[in-house]
């Protein structure tokens, strides 16, 4: 089996606190922990995202179909992103997109033309070698921008150079989910498939169905109030003597009313839960009918509207194992970016006349057991792997097999079964 990455440290883990003491260290799973700072404020800083994208420290993911550009021969378990220069790129998004405030590129946008999406992610802080940006404050570090090169349009022959040029250098882009590269590679790579998804995802307005435009860097998309594009059907009233109208005017959108004037990404919540008996010394695991054998794993689903996340939890696991749960607690989270969800992970224990399984509402489990602590500890020790992966060494065929370290279910079962639950550790 190939070997898993680490997870990210949890943040500040040596520093002592009133919460460290009672609760332990942060749990930080994969896909979380990125080394960017993503000053947020400064998307709309066009100064600033100008000066970032041409400084020598600037690095460019490149996304393909947003799969992310990795380098090759790189030890199981120990992948690495690959990144591009701003010269590697400038063929593709030309000299300079930022050159103009946001509220000049709304003015002058034109549905016509094809702008390669782009999406700024941050800077790492610890390259003391980065750009020195004076704002409000200053701000030092390595700019980092993601950026769609998936050959469409205007730029397809761009791409296209650029994506072979790389391949020329003994680089690739990914296939399949992105689980075997480094705990900070995968967080930036979190980061730049979720903006990027999103920003392909919503092309059009969901209010009038006209075309939108990216803003802040990536991170957000208008409905502009014209369009200077030459193939549109103006719906803008003939003109009169009294009254010029403006034949780049679009029709009218709610979205351009009061302080709403805008789509932010999606992320959709996810719980997913480790369930304790009553008596605190068995899990209650399930499996789809398309897992392999004996591949069992912690029960999930999504939150829904106007719901508490403890409730979404006690919700999910009657309808989908019929158990009832009292106290529920929030242990970790994790960004999953397939294509939006962020999975909040939780601790529910059964109350004691609500043990019983029940399949019967919901179809999606073939099957839910409860395990013993020490079966499940004997599993997470050598039965974990991938979906697609063979068991490691060590394991007996018929025995009980979990996902790896890398999924936060790991990290629950991982949690409970040394006595996170309890208090009393077994480790």
């Amino acid at each position: 089996m190939p070997k898993q990455p680490a997870n990210p440290e949890p943040a500040h883990p040596d520093v002592d606190s009133m919460l460290s003491r009672k609760f332990g260290k942060e749990v930080a799973n994969y896909f979380s922990g990125s080394p960017l700072n993503r000053l947020a404020f400064l998307r709309a800083d066009n100064v600033f995202l100008s000066q970032a994208l041409k400084h020598s420290s600037t690095s460019f993911l490149l996304c393909n179909e947003l799969q992310p550009l990795v380098q090759a021969n790189t030890p199981p378990g120990a992948g690495k992103l690959a990144y591009v220069k701003y010269e590697d790129i400038k063929p593709v998004i030309g000299e300079n997109p930022y050159a103009q405030t946001e509220k000049e590129i709304i003015e002058a946008y034109n549905s016509d033309v094809y702008v390669p999406q782009m999406i700024f992610l941050g800077i790492d802080e610890k390259d003391k070698n980065g750009l020195e940006y004076q704002g409000k404050n200053k701000y030092m570090g390595a700019p980092y921008f993601a950026i769609d090169v998936t050959p469409r349009n205007s730029v397809k022959e761009a791409c296209e150079k650029l994506i072979e040029a790389q391949k020329a250098k003994g680089l690739d882009f990914s296939k399949g989910r992105v689980m075997d590269v480094v705990a900070q590679d995968a967080a930036v790579y979190a980061e730049a498939r979720q903006l990027l998804d999103w920003n392909v995802r919503n092309p059009f307005c969901a209010s009038c169905g006209q075309p939108t435009m990216s803003v802040n860097a990536g991170f957000k998309r208008t409905c502009p109030p014209t369009d200077k594009s030459t193939k549109r059907i103006s719906n803008a009233l003939p003109s009169t003597t009294e009254q010029v109208v403006d034949q780049s005017a679009r029709p009218p959108c709610v979205t351009r009313n009061g302080v709403s004037n805008l789509s932010f990404p999606r992320t959709d919540p996810t719980v997913i839960m480790a369930v304790v008996n009553s008596a605190g010394d068995k899990i209650l695991l399930g499996r789809q009918r398309r897992w392999p054998p004996y591949w069992f794993s912690t029960l999930a689903g999504f939150a829904e509207p106007a719901e508490s996340i403890e409730e979404a939890v006690r919700r999910e696991v009657y309808e989908e194992a019929g158990v009832l749960l009292g106290r529920v607690v929030i242990h970790s989270t994790q960004p999953w970016p397939y294509p939006a969800n962020l999975m909040i992970g939780a601790i529910g224990q059964a109350i004691p006349t609500g043990e019983t399984i029940d399949l019967g509402n919901d179809p999606e489990l073939d099957d839910a057991r409860w395990f013993d602590f020490e079966e499940v500890r004997n599993a997470l020790a050598v039965g974990t792997s991938g979906l697609g992966e063979d068991a490691p060494a060590g394991y007996k065929e018929g025995g009980l097999r979990l996902p790896p370290n890398t999924a936060i279910a790991n990290q629950l079962m991982t949690a409970v079964v040394n006595g996170f639950a309890s208090g009393e550790s077994k480790i």
